[in-house]
């Protein structure tokens, strides 16, 4: 049973920072990401690790979103900087274990396991 087990959420004023983490209880991803919805929007990638280490991120949060993994915690993080009120969304930790079947398309990944989502709300 995979778990991801998201931390870091909170409301923040605008211009501040936060730092997401997801703790993965399993090992050998494809790829490891962060998404993001608000209410009356899909969900959207917000920042991508790939199979090659490459990253991609979502043309908004470029230059302020960080998204890295320590290997060793078996941690990803998404590091959120120059926060703005329109980055207000429930972020969501996924992993493309390499399973068949279901999940998420996204470039070259398949996202099949998701966290339960952690409130991130900026305040102007």
């Amino acid at each position: 049973q995979v778990q991801l087990e998201e931390s870091g959420g909170g409301s923040v004023q605008a211009g501040g920072s936060l730092r997401l983490s997801c703790l993965d209880s399993g090992i050998n991803r494809v790829c490891v990401g962060w998404f993001r919805q608000s209410p009356g929007k899909e969900r959207e990638a917000v920042a991508v690790i790939h199979d090659d280490g490459s990253t991609s991120y979502a043309d908004s949060v470029q230059g302020r979103f960080t998204i890295s993994k320590n290997y060793g915690k078996n941690t990803l993080y998404l590091q959120m900087n120059s926060l703005k009120p329109e980055d207000t969304a429930r972020y969501y930790c996924a992993v493309d274990s390499g399973g068949f079947g279901g999940g998420t398309s996204y470039g070259d990944c398949n996202f099949d396991y998701w966290g339960q989502g952690i409130q991130v709300t900026v305040s102007s």
